[in-house]
């Protein structure tokens, strides 16, 4: 009996440590883990470079979540950073490209001591001291997304010399990404965002100002009821100093390791208060919620896109509306878009014109000629025309950007420019890299200046051998081939035994704070079981999920137990 036990304490064991199978396939492909020595590791290299080149090139490759801004002094729109996801590992950039409006030309520069690479930050330029692009914050993600860096850092680009800075000033927000950023009068606005590690998450409401005069950041605190936390909002300023918040979307736990997402739509404006700015004193702000007409209003979306297009008006396109459950997440895509009024704050559907064709014009001007002395001949004849002028409508109908979200939108004069965004096509992530331009003024349709092609997107599928194989290894404690009834009853109490106990609503973060040595060690023995060396921050990572895996696998027994003592 001893001897059996003995055995059986062995396989628990064992049991458990395979537990730690997903948490290390996803580390294991980032030996080294540590994102902050992975950043300074590409700092390092770029200090290396001392020139600025720019090279002529082909559009960028397919990105979202990148920045994309007007060069304040030139004919040119200035695209840096973004992230690409193929399937199975996510790429992060830092480069930088210039695309020339005339020339209809893309070329990349590459200006020594830049920022990490970096994606869902925010980018705002100015017409100072020869055009400059500010950039804050932002995210850096592991190839296999298992965790994320994020930024608090502020850079400026000196366009005219082609230098970066980075900006030390106390004070600021603290890290995030999906945070928005736009540019008041003399200071720089941030609003909202979102923090996120394997352990937790946490949505921002808070609202800061940088003076770009004094370089100094200032926390708001505004009178009045104010957005709820939120990122991927839309931030919209307004010609009288004061800046509109749109949407967002935000999560909050709603059980035991469920999370339920919210898109908002509604709307805010944070003004400053009238008389409320002394010498040497902050200036005060305040919230008001705003209730715009229902008429032409957008419906509930999250990953829509914004720019001003006029002093009094701003654009938005495009997003997606999920339909989300516990199980899986799938959403339709938009490719509308609206006008907001700033100062009425009213909704607009946008309607292109559509190209009048020579035929259309012509047949206008006849009629109009004609319009007193027409025969019944000349009637019929009309009648015609009309029907031939109405197929050649149908065929030339308004040119718009296929349906996505997060794509990048900017005006340079009266041309807005769309480039990029995401669809999916089934549990394909598809990444854009066309160009659009639409001109406000005519209103007629948008013109396609570069063109994608989705079909030549490289799409790598997730192993599923792989992970059949790492669930076979989970055994008692959840797994598909737990053996024999009796070995996976006697496996299963060993296992409990091994194991510290969930206590009675008790949720993951509690549990391994309060379990983390254990957990740890497992992680270790692990470690040593496959001969890979870990950091102690990625050992801490493999310990949370074996110890959020055995959570879940606790949950399921208990709801389980429930069930069957009510029948």
């Amino acid at each position: 009996m001893g001897k059996k036990k003995d055995k059986k304490g062995k396989g628990a064991e064992k049991t458990a440590l395979k537990t730690a199978k997903k948490a290390e396939k996803k580390a294991r492909a980032e030996a080294d883990e540590d994102l902050e020595a992975l950043i300074a590791e590409f700092q390092e290299l770029d200090r290396k470079r001392t020139q600025v080149t720019e090279e002529p090139c082909a559009p960028p490759l397919p990105r979202c979540n990148g920045s994309l801004v007007a060069h304040p002094e030139k004919e040119e729109l200035i695209l840096f950073g973004g992230e690409y996801y193929n399937g199975q590992k996510t790429f992060v950039y830092n480069d930088l490209f210039f695309y020339n409006i005339k020339k209809n030309e893309w070329s990349k520069v590459q200006i020594p001591e830049g920022p990490p690479p970096r994606c869902a930050h925010q980018a705002v330029s100015l017409a100072q001291g020869g055009g400059q692009m500010w950039v804050f914050g932002g995210e850096f993600a592991s190839p296999s997304q298992s965790q994320f860096y994020h930024y608090k850092d502020l850079w400026v680009l000196h366009l005219a010399t082609r230098k970066w800075e980075k900006i030390d000033s106390s004070g600021g927000p603290t890290s995030r990404s999906g945070h928005r950023m736009v540019a008041v009068k003399r200071q720089l606005v941030v609003f909202g965002g979102f923090h996120d590690n394997i352990i937790n998450y946490q949505y921002f409401c808070d609202v800061y100002t940088f003076n770009l005069d004094t370089y100094q950041w200032a926390r708001l605190s505004p009178s009045g009821v104010g957005p709820s936390p939120r990122s991927a909002c839309q931030l919209v300023p307004a010609p009288d100093g004061s800046v509109i918040v749109y949407g967002g979307y935000s999560k909050t736990k709603v059980k035991r390791d469920v999370d339920k997402g919210t898109v908002h739509s509604d709307m805010f404006v944070l003004s400053p208060e009238k008389g409320s700015t002394t010498e040497g004193a902050p200036q005060k702000w305040k919230w008001a919620h705003v209730k715009p007409s229902a008429i032409n209003k957008p419906s509930p979306r999250c990953g829509f896109s914004s720019c001003v297009t006029a002093p009094n008006r701003a654009i938005f396109f495009g997003g997606v509306q999920d339909e989300e459950d516990e199980e899986e997440l799938s959403g339709d895509f938009f490719d509308d878009s609206y006008f907001l009024d700033l100062e009425n704050k009213k909704w607009f559907l946008t309607n292109l014109k559509g190209r009048k064709s020579k035929r259309r014009r012509r047949r206008a001007k006849k009629e109009k000629e004609t319009e007193s002395s027409e025969s019944e001949d000349d009637s019929r004849e009309r009648d015609e025309g009309e029907k031939s002028d109405s197929d050649s409508e149908e065929e030339s109908m308004p040119l718009v950007p296929s349906p996505r979200m997060n794509t990048l939108m900017v005006t340079k004069g009266k041309i807005l420019f769309l480039y990029g965004g995401v669809y999916e096509e089934g549990d394909k992530q598809v990444t854009l890299n066309d160009l659009y331009a639409l001109d406000l003024h005519k209103m007629d349709e948008w013109r396609a200046l570069v063109t994608s092609n989705p079909q030549d997107q490289e799409w790598l599928e997730e192993s599923s051998s792989e992970e059949e194989e790492d669930d076979s290894h989970l055994g008692a404690t959840g797994g598909k081939n737990s053996g024999s009834a009796s070995d996976s009853d006697e496996g299963g109490s060993e296992t409990k035994q091994d194991h510290p106990s969930v206590l009675s609503g008790e949720n993951v973060a509690d549990f391994f704070s309060r379990t983390k040595d254990h957990w740890m060690d497992l992680a270790r023995k692990s470690a040593e079981e496959e001969a890979e060396t870990f950091s102690e921050k990625a050992l801490k990572k493999i310990a949370f999920q074996m110890a959020k895996l055995f959570h879940g696998e606790q949950a399921k027994v208990t709801k389980d137990d429930s069930q069957e003592g009510e029948h």
